[in-house]
């Protein structure tokens, strides 16, 4: 299996879905967002813009970013959008960072790793 590709199941996702995935959470105000959405479940945009105390307009560039990634899903329920998680996302990014934790300590990566600071 290429750990470069793309691929919809949680389990299998590519270093590019997380390496896209953590970028997106690569800034305080969209890690926010996420705890936000975890903890409510569901948020209509503007009710974040009042936890955030962030513009609209950035906070809706915080949002276009998290969807991009595969992060959030957005439902419009007129006139405004409610977004939550992407459940199989979050538990595909879960599951990655469980199997490091689960590495065994003198796994091939460690020495690799090891080798990388040198």
């Amino acid at each position: 299996m290429d750990t470069n590709s793309h691929s919809d199941t949680p389990n299998t996702m590519g270093s590019q879905d997380i390496a896209k995935m953590c970028k997106a959470l690569g800034h305080p105000a969209r890690v926010r967002i996420v705890q936000e959405l975890y903890r409510r479940q569901s948020c209509i945009g503007c009710d974040l813009v009042d936890q955030l105390g962030l513009a609209q307009s950035t906070t809706s560039e915080h949002l276009r970013i998290l969807k991009q990634a595969g992060i959030i899903v957005g439902e419009i329920e007129h006139p405004r959008i409610c977004y939550r998680l992407n459940d199989s996302i979050i538990q595909g990014l879960q599951q990655w960072l469980f199997s490091l934790l689960d590495a065994p300590e003198n796994s091939e990566s460690t020495s690799s790793s090891s080798a990388i600071e040198h």
